[in-house]
């Protein structure tokens, strides 16, 4: 009888701990999954000012793009614009110009749908907040 309650004990035990693996594991995906599920996202949270010049915010859109591995499709330095395609969707960034040193980030979808995955645009942000104080280096011509 000791015997049977004892593998008992141990069997609970077993359970108990694959438990708490499989919700430790699901708890840590949780905010990955949150970034990568379409959903309905703000339009605030698809705009950001910055302390940067209008210039500046260009380039560095164009190198978190591309650090996102989105597909840029079209863009235009004189008016702001990227056109670039994520999720198996198209996306418009444009650079909004204040002053010399303050400019707009705002990234849109083209059919004006906002149910996609917010990560998109958060991971955008994302890189230029790290990358915003990094100067910008001009190409020399040989």
């Amino acid at each position: 009888m000791e015997r049977i309650r004892r593998i008992l004990i141990l069997f609970c035990g077993l359970i108990f701990c694959l438990f708490v693996t499989q919700t430790a594991v699901n708890c840590e995906d949780m905010s990955t999954y949150h970034l990568t599920t379409p959903q309905n996202v703000s339009y605030d949270n698809c705009t950001k000012d910055y302390n940067v010049s209008s210039d500046k915010l260009f380039y560095l859109t164009i190198a978190s793009i591309s650090a996102n591995k989105f597909e840029i499709k079209e863009m235009q330095s004189k008016t702001g614009y990227i056109l670039f395609r994520a999720a198996g969707r198209d996306f418009l960034a444009t650079v909004v110009y204040y002053s010399s040193n303050k400019s707009m980030l705002k990234i849109t979808p083209t059919n004006n749908n906002y149910y996609f995955p917010p990560g998109i645009v958060l991971n955008i942000f994302k890189y230029i907040d790290l990358n915003v104080d990094i100067p910008i280096e001009q190409i020399k011509k040989i």
